[in-house]
């Protein structure tokens, strides 16, 4: 099935937010944030934007008749700063106007006097003076101590990835509008309409259920709206409370990027062992999470890197331990992969590291410590159905690795000022939310009295065409043409305490718990066409919507069917329920069973230098990839082919800079670089491993979502590696990304 928004995409019908008709007598809302990153509010003097034409109202921590926090792991961060603020553009009130630019020029006019205290930007400087989120956190597997004596040879390092900015299309944005009995309906951006419920009616002091939010979709996530779209809609909807007037809230490119939080930075030390056949004997490493000033998603994206510390390996000796820092920067947040490609760089920059000091292909030492069926992670979960092997195996046949390693050897020692590089990405991705309980949804399916159907399940789309899916499901399980099914927006009154759309789970718990209902639907639906037959349930089947029985078409159409069954009084709603069997997690012993499964797969990254210039290109990208049973490859190519150039992205020219004072200095797409069409790799191949799937994917089909973006890690040491063909005396650097002016510098590096 193709992607069911395409043509609304492409011929720009499909509504998002800011496409929403605006309501008469609607607000236009303009967020005043702090200019320094870390002080004490002395004053404010609103006076003269307040007497500005067309200014309504400013809102201040004062307006808030519940409480003013939105921290939804720890309670520590206010929706609009009382006494202190703790990062630039961190909010402390909100603009009310009839135009949306008077709301602007009004910003302009209030006089802020804020004492300043000393920022800390560094996550190791902010461990350093023991600023940190919560406890450090940690991973151990065997008897690290005593395993360093079997080790021959022990490399120590250094590994730093930057932070990433989201830059989706469509930026964090609400419009509220007030209903009768003081209910308030909102429209979200975000990928979690629930929190967006729980924390509003929180702040606002109702109850959830004079809240409705309303989600369409969303022009692009990646996590940055799965927590950080909550304050917008809040906003939006105090304003409401207040005025009784609808309120849009909509942040402009520079306030969005200023204001929210990023993929996080990490600052990590790791020492690896191995011995002299290249078996990894024990691993140890220490992350510098930089937080940023509030904890938001920090502490289980923390988790998250833990789980994937030792990525595809199976080390018997392993200690990782975690610090979530606290800086005065804005809150870091959820980002696509989640923790799990910061984990996964360390420990293939300890790889990389180590087979620079042995002289040996990276990939030799990669090869010989794969996980297979029956490891055990160092979180005590058994790895279950593992593809590597036999993935490596078709790496070699399909992609001629070796042959590719000797063509690329014969490149460079003819060619002086161009050399060419690559590497070998494994990921293994666990595919569940860490916190046991957010592993459920519903799923609301009404048969309408002439056969369409409506579908209203927790799923967000947000350009991942989970919506296709779930149309998908529904039209394959009742046998139906798709143009009798309607997707309905995701919607709190229809679907409620819903999971953010989040953890590459969406499609298996909400396509799960739609599987559910549709199956008892069509139970009712045959069952009541049985005893109209006088049959057995068992001998009834719909097929192309045509009634069969015993393998013969009846003159009964589904649309007779329903309407049959209507008549008959049979219900043709139902709410399906489901809830991932066998997770668990204890955190005390650090031990359990966090993931329904896990995805795996390679890529073999190509890359050519001009050593001259310091720029390069990435000339290949060839995966081998476990998709299970794949219930749309359209959809699932298309997710690997946008998760890798994004997570080329992050380790190649995204780079997030702030300054002393913690002051974003790439806030514009001129001074924040992403890949466009000129960076994207100029040839991507993708095979399917042959596979059974896994019974928790959705029709065996599995999670696509986030995987795919490691694979991009494979780009950066596919380029150190031609500097190093290069130039062989470069100290091996893993500092992300690898910018063109990087590489300059190390390709002359002595």
């Amino acid at each position: 099935m193709k992607n069911i928004d395409s043509k609304s995409h492409v011929t720009g019908k499909s509504i998002y937010l800011d496409d929403i008709p605006t309501m008469q007598g609607c607000l236009f809302a303009v967020v005043l944030g702090s200019p320094v990153a870390h002080g004490t509010i002395q004053s404010i003097d609103y006076s003269k934007a307040l007497s500005m034409p067309g200014i309504v109202r400013i809102l201040t921590h004062q307006d808030i008749p519940g409480e003013n926090q939105i921290g939804g792991i720890f309670p520590d961060e206010e929706l609009l700063a009382a006494e202190e603020v703790h990062f630039q553009g961190q909010p402390i009130a909100v603009i009310l106007a009839k135009e949306e630019h008077l709301a602007f020029e009004a910003r302009k006019e209030i006089i802020l006097k804020i004492k300043e205290h000393p920022i800390v930007v560094d996550a190791r400087e902010a461990q350093a003076k023991d600023h940190l989120i919560m406890p450090p956190r940690t991973f151990r597997k065997g008897k690290l101590s005593s395993a360093w004596e079997e080790c021959a040879h022990i490399i120590e390092g250094r590994a730093q990835s930057n932070g990433q900015e989201h830059l989706y299309l469509e930026t964090q944005g609400a419009y509220a509008m007030p209903l009768e009995n003081g209910n308030i309906k909102i429209a979200s951006s975000t990928q979690g309409p629930t929190a967006v419920q729980r924390m509003a009616a929180k702040v606002l002091n109702i109850g959830m259920h004079h809240l409705e939010v309303d989600v369409r979709r969303l022009g692009g996530g990646f996590g940055g709206k799965e927590d950080q779209a909550t304050p917008w809609a809040i906003m939006a909807a105090l304003g409401v409370q207040i005025t009784q007037q609808p309120v849009k809230l909509v942040l402009n490119r520079i306030d969005d990027m200023r204001m929210t939080g990023k993929r996080h930075p990490y600052d990590s030390d790791f020492k690896i062992g191995l011995s002299k056949d290249l078996k990894i004997i024990a691993y140890e490493a220490t992350f510098y999470q930089n937080a940023g000033a509030a904890a938001d998603l920090s502490p289980a994206i923390l988790g998250r890197s833990l789980f994937h510390a030792t990525n595809s390996y199976d080390i018997p000796n392993v200690q990782v331990t975690a610090y979530s820092c606290k800086t005065n920067l804005p809150p870091n947040t959820a980002f696509r992969g989640f923790g799990g490609p910061q984990g996964m760089f360390v420990i293939e920059s300890a790889i990389a590291k180590a087979a620079k000091a042995l002289k040996i292909s990276t990939y030799q030492i990669q090869q010989a410590n794969l996980l297979q069926t029956g490891d055990v992670f160092p979180y005590g979960q058994k790895a279950e159905d593992v593809l590597l092997a036999q993935m490596w195996t078709e790496l070699e046949q399909e992609y001629k690795l070796r042959a590719i390693e000797k063509q690329i050897q014969h490149f460079n020692k003819k060619n002086q000022h161009f050399k060419k590089g690559f590497s070998v990405m494994p990921i293994t991705f666990g595919i569940s939310f860490t916190k046991t309980p957010m592993n459920q949804a519903r799923a609301l399916v009404h048969i309408y009295s002439d056969g369409s159907i409506g579908v209203s399940t927790g799923a967000v789309e947000m350009g991942q065409g989970v919506n296709t899916k779930m149309l998908q499901i529904a039209a394959d399980t009742f046998s139906i043409q798709r143009s009798k099914i309607k997707l309905e927006s995701t919607n709190t009154t229809r679907v409620a305490n819903t999971s953010p759309s989040a953890a590459s789970a969406t499609a298996d718990l909400n396509g799960k718990a739609l599987l559910q209902a549709c199956h008892a639907l069509l139970d009712r639906l045959l069952q009541n066409a049985a005893q109209h037959f006088n049959a057995n349930p068992k001998d009834v089947f719909i097929k192309n919507e045509v009634v069969y029985l015993q393998d013969q078409a009846t003159d009964l159409t589904w649309a007779k069917l329903v309407d049959q069954a209507f008549l008959d009084r049979v219900c043709l709603t139902e709410n399906g329920h489901y809830a991932t069997p066998i997770i668990h997690y204890d955190m005390k012993t650090e031990q359990g069973t966090p993931f329904a499964y896990h995805v795996y797969g390679l890529a073999l990254t190509e890359v050519t230098i001009d050593c001259i210039r310091g720029t390069y290109e990435i000339d290949s990208v060839k995966i081998i990839h476990d998709f299970g049973k794949t219930m749309n490859p359209t959809i699932d190519y298309g997710q690997i082919e946008g998760g890798l150039v994004q997570g080329i992205g992050w380790m190649t020219m995204e780079e997030i800079r702030y300054n002393e004072q913690g002051r974003l200095l790439s806030n514009t797409l001129s001074t924040y670089k992403i890949p466009d069409i000129y960076s994207v790799p100029k040839e991507i191949k993708i095979i399917a491993t042959k596979t059974e799937g896994h019974e928790l994917a959705i029709l065996k089909s599995k999670a696509v979502g986030e995987p795919p973006l490691m694979y991009g890690i494979g780009a950066y040491f596919a380029i150190d590696n031609a500097i190093k063909a290069f130039n062989p005396k470069a100290n091996f650097q893993a500092d992300a990304p690898y910018t063109t002016e990087k590489v300059l510098m190390n390709l002359y590096k002595r």
